[in-house]
């Protein structure tokens, strides 16, 4: 029977002792390090006006920059969630020698400060580096453009997307595919309809953690792309600038920008993937 008491409900105490000291700390450094400086940047844009945000946000300059990174970034987060899911997919289910080498050197971008992985970049897509000269012989130039631009986002987000689905891959048994053959359904049909369907949730937790990284990419980014005004400057540099400039409020109404895109594509993200887990639950 379930206990009540004159004030309600009786609760009964969590087994796990401190919970509301594990509540209280997640909740204190939640506030401290996300809703506080969020909450920061708010107020200066308030506190600057919405017209004159506006003001500074609508010129070319400013759009062409965020233009540039929110979609290089989703280009760069696409790439790494077919490739990084592959690259998931052959560490988790197959051996060959320096597998152990291959899965330890994904995790590179996450040790390799970004200043240093740009200065890399930049050496080896140089026209004058080891990859450059073998793109300028065929007419391609890769560093101080956006495709530069493109790899560098690329090498600082595909470990979001393996790490993410490389756990859920190994978790599901060979029987399910062996299952899905005896019922008469080809590789392709096994894949697009009973591997595809269990890996959505993980790639798109994958794909929004490497786009959220892309989009604020910084370090590696200043190197290899020549920072052109209109082609090849990102936003989080047009705020490096004007912080240079002690114009902090134009840094602060360009951050909103990047906010309130930032949050529009994540809440889509998260719409997709609860239509992803209620759709795998009804199967």
């Amino acid at each position: 029977m379930r206990a009540f008491s004159l004030r309600g409900p009786l609760i009964r105490p969590s087994p796990m002792p401190g919970r509301a000291l594990s509540f209280g700390i997640t909740f204190a450094m939640l506030g401290l390090i996300v809703l506080l400086p969020l909450g920061a940047l708010l107020a200066r844009g308030l506190g600057f006006g919405l017209g004159n945000v506006w003001e500074v946000i609508d010129r070319p300059r400013v759009w062409a920059a965020l233009a540039l990174s929110f979609r290089l970034a989703f280009f760069a987060a696409a790439f790494n969630l077919v490739f990084g899911t592959l690259l998931a997919w052959v560490l988790a289910r197959y051996d060959f020698p320096g597998r152990k080498i291959l899965d330890a050197a994904v995790d590179l971008p996450f040790a390799l400060p970004t200043a240093v992985a740009g200065i890399a970049l930049t050496t080896l897509y140089a026209p004058n580096g080891t990859f450059g000269a073998l793109a300028k012989e065929i007419g391609l130039k890769i560093a101080y453009t956006q495709w530069g631009i493109f790899i560098a986002l690329v090498f600082v987000g595909l470990p979001f997307v393996t790490r993410a689905v490389q756990p859920v891959i190994a978790e599901i048994e060979p029987e399910v595919e062996e299952a899905s053959a005896t019922l008469g359904a080809g590789r392709m049909r096994t894949l697009a309809r009973v591997i595809a369907p269990m890996l959505m949730p993980a790639a798109l937790t994958g794909f929004a953690l490497s786009l959220a990284r892309a989009v604020g990419e910084y370090g590696s980014v200043i190197f290899i792309a020549g920072n052109i005004p209109m082609k090849t400057e990102i936003a989080p540099l047009l705020i490096v600038i004007q912080l240079e400039q002690f114009d902090y409020d134009a840094a602060a109404a360009i951050g909103l920008a990047m906010l309130a895109i930032s949050f529009a594509m994540l809440f889509a993200l998260n719409l997709i993937q609860i239509w992803s887990r209620r759709r795998i639950g009804h199967v």
